[in-house]
């Protein structure tokens, strides 16, 4: 079992959105690093922190879990959506997503502010200079330690 980062813009998709819904598929990934990681190595099960991005307190709000296996995301496919891609073909599509099912909200977001703080997550790759992927792996380490912050 991974575990996982996945971020989203509140505004467009938001961890009260997923807990309305309860399964959602990730879609829109239009990086090449990020869909590989959705593609080969997400698997049903394995958890994700949702991350709200690029809003004014960005942070951890919730864990998810991986509900399936990577599929094509059709989002690609489609003229009229902001994720269309004239070049993916639906025969070798170049796209793929993942749904994702609530787990919970974390009883304290844990603020980018407050993980930037720690020196016991200095080596996670949200907080590393340069780091833009909307999908990564998390050490297990680190993820517990984000656990533990959000009790406080």
């Amino acid at each position: 079992m991974r575990h996982w980062l996945m971020k989203s813009e509140p505004g467009e998709f938001s961890i009260d959105d997923l807990q309305r819904v309860t399964v959602e598929p990730w879609d829109g990934v239009r990086n090449y690093q990020a869909r590989n990681f959705m593609r080969d190595a997400m698997r049903p099960g394995d958890p994700a922190f949702f991350y709200h991005s690029n809003c004014k307190t960005p942070g951890i709000v919730g864990v998810m879990k991986i509900a399936g296996r990577a599929y094509p995301d059709p989002t690609a496919f489609d003229p009229n959506d902001s994720h269309y891609d004239p070049k993916s073909d639906p025969d070798k599509p170049t796209w793929f997503l993942v749904d994702v099912r609530f787990v919970r909200k974390l009883k304290t977001p844990v603020t980018l502010e407050r993980m930037k703080a720690e020196t016991a997550l200095a080596g996670m790759r949200l907080l590393q200079r340069g780091n833009r992927l909307s999908v990564f792996p998390v050490d297990k380490l680190h993820w517990d330690h984000v656990l533990e912050m959000s009790q406080s």
